[in-house]
């Protein structure tokens, strides 16, 4: 009998900006992905340098239509592949699939004071046919897509007019979808805020004085989005009947470095602050020790009358992740080395083996992140991203043989299956990248995590058509199974 629930949902999760291409057709407005450019010349695992995006690399970006340096405007074209990927979805037995609705297909510059119709149209048309092949859509409204429009004329979400474009967005997004979509997110990976601000809030850092500035106006924009995440979960219980609202955020369990009880505070401030946002989140209020930060700085964080309030009474109902690795802190980490990833660093673990860029690869940190946010919570959870990067090959046969992806998901499933038998209420898992897609960190089509294999290149060169990958047919085994069958 398999350790997973009955209703377990198992499926894969992509995001608009890295999967749909098509930037410029029927209406769509340009999004802060649609500037964010490959850079070949740059170190794959020198995060910072490969998601910074300047005021120069935003006027280069407008003034061009070029989609190869510019890769998120092609994606892996699934504006016209949807429906094939959604048939080859079903075939694995997919019960979910995350995917995220470009704000800027809906609300071209986010401040306009009417939707556009073929935007609506065009995620009718997906998410019935996601409903049609029996597969349970999880959209998420804001994933690195928000417009660009409202970076630059509003200083993003540092601007408190934001918000209400916001809710106007997610509500013309209830009333369309509602009636398809059960499960909703509102920002994905909301602590990415300060990893990369230009993405996640639409911040241009470089427009403020100084960095200490700069970081005031971040934490302004994280209070704009977290008053606009509980808004719309109110707004979403009012429209939708048995509407489930969930957060998302990155789980990265920092271990100490030894049992030096300075190692293990250091750890423990760092586990610290990736609780923020699930704090506000689930127990609708600020930690106090992030207020002190704020007043030993010297931050106004300007909060309207009412903001708390709205953070207590609209709390979400489960907990969304991704997880990719586990990091370690040290007092002499200056003199270890580093590895990285999704713009994380630490002491490298000896224990673990990292991935070509720099991810440690650790299934029992996934086993001790679920029980850790359990335990603190005591909300149902749900691990919407993880997964493998890895540079695939299509043998001359037309097969790709990734055992490395069939292991590291194996891995991963039996260390979810133990949390569930520690006692831990675990309501899915969506692979990230199921079908390959332009990578979020460095734009590059090489680094691919999917079961489905895309003939497309760092370099736009490709047909665009799918392949079937080996560990497609072990997935579809694992799902037909409950996650009994890992062999």
């Amino acid at each position: 009998m398999s350790r997973f629930p009955e209703n377990f949902l198992w499926g894969g999760a992509i995001a608009a900006n890295q999967y749909e291409g098509a930037y410029n057709i029927d209406g769509k407005g340009l999004s802060v992905a649609d500037v964010a450019r490959f850079k070949p010349d740059i170190d794959v695992k020198d995060y910072v340098a490969q998601f910074r995006v300047t005021k120069d690399d935003i006027a280069l970006a407008k003034s061009s239509d070029d989609v190869v340096y510019f890769p998120k405007r092609h994606g892996v074209d699934g504006y016209h592949h949807y429906k094939e990927d959604i048939e080859l979805f079903s075939q694995m037995g997919f019960k979910t699939l995350r995917l995220s609705i470009a704000w800027t297909r809906i609300f071209p510059h986010g401040d306009e004071s009417e939707p556009n119709e073929k935007g609506l149209a065009f995620y009718d048309d997906v998410l019935k046919c996601l409903v049609e092949h029996h597969i349970e859509p999880l959209v998420t409204l804001s994933h690195y897509e928000m417009p660009l429009y409202l970076c630059e004329h509003y200083e993003g979400w540092a601007s408190r007019e934001v918000v209400d474009m916001f809710v106007k967005f997610a509500t013309v997004c209830f009333k369309r979808f509602g009636k398809y979509v059960k499960y909703w997110l509102t920002f994905n990976e909301i602590d990415s805020v300060f990893r990369h601000p230009f993405t996640t809030v639409g911040i241009i850092e470089e427009n403020y004085p100084n960095k200490l500035m700069a970081e005031q106006a971040i934490y302004q924009a994280l209070h704009h989005q977290l008053v606009a995440s509980s808004l719309v979960t109110k707004i979403a219980r009012e429209m939708i009947p048995g509407v489930k609202i969930g957060c998302m955020v990155t789980k990265t369990m920092t271990y100490p470095e030894t049992c030096n009880p300075e190692d293990v505070y250091l750890a423990l401030m760092d586990n610290r602050v990736n609780h923020l946002y699930t704090d506000v989140q689930v127990n609708g209020e600020y930690p106090l020790w992030v207020k002190k930060v704020w007043q030993d700085k010297g931050f106004d964080i300007v909060m309207a009358e009412g903001d708390e309030e709205i953070l207590k009474c609209h709390t979400v109902d489960f907990i969304s992740f991704s997880y990719y690795m586990s990091m370690v802190q040290s007092i002499h980490a200056m003199q270890r080395e580093k590895v990285g990833g999704n713009l994380n660093t630490g002491v490298k673990n000896p224990y673990l083996q990292t991935s070509e860029w720099g991810w440690q690869i650790d299934p029992k940190g996934l086993e001790i992140s679920l029980i850790d946010l359990y335990d603190r919570y005591h909300k149902p959870l749900w691990i919407v991203e993880n997964g493998l990067g890895y540079r695939d090959v299509l043998k001359d046969d037309g097969t790709i043989d990734d055992d490395y992806r069939i292991d590291y998901f194996r891995s991963h499933f039996k260390a979810i299956g133990d949390a569930i038998a520690n006692g831990v209420e675990v309501m899915g898992y969506t692979s990230w990248g199921c079908i390959d897609i332009v990578s979020a960190s460095t734009s590059q089509m090489s680094k691919r995590y999917g079961f489905i294999y895309v003939d497309l290149d760092d370099y736009n060169q490709g047909s665009y058509e799918r392949t079937k990958k080996k560990s497609f047919d072990w997935y579809r085994k694992v799902i037909e199974s409950n996650g009994e069958d890992l062999d």
